[in-house]
């Protein structure tokens, strides 16, 4: 059974950090490639990051670049989104996903982290 068991977010103040992490497993892990996607309700998901199975390759929203760093630990197959300088904007509903191999679709999603800017 595939699981990705997310945790983190939560409330993160304008300029603040936070991190997601997600556990993943019933799948190949270090063959996958992982990523990151946002929902604020009422409004279709958007894509926010992308890293390959290797980790060598990482690839961001245009919006976020400079300020979330994806990456993934192989070993505990763990995929993170390190965001920092949050924004008012990044507020939203953020799942992990797992990336088909095409790169047109998202085979397996997470449960979803809210993360909550506020001051």
């Amino acid at each position: 059974e595939v699981q990705l068991v997310q945790s983190g977010g939560g409330l993160g103040q304008p300029g603040g950090s936070l991190r997601l992490s997600c556990a993943c497993s019933g799948f190949p892990f270090r063959t996958i490639d992982m990523g990151w996607v946002r929902q604020v309700p009422g409004k279709g998901p958007e894509w926010v990051s992308t890293i390959t199975s290797g980790g060598y390759a990482t690839y961001y929203l245009d919006s976020v670049k400079g300020r979330f760093t994806i990456s993934r630990d192989n070993a505990k197959n763990i995929v993170y989104l390190q965001m920092n300088v949050l924004k008012p904007e990044d507020m939203a509903e953020y799942y992990c996903v797992t990336v088909h191999r095409s790169w047109t679709s998202f085979d397996y999603w997470g449960l979803g982290a809210p993360v909550i800017v506020s001051s």
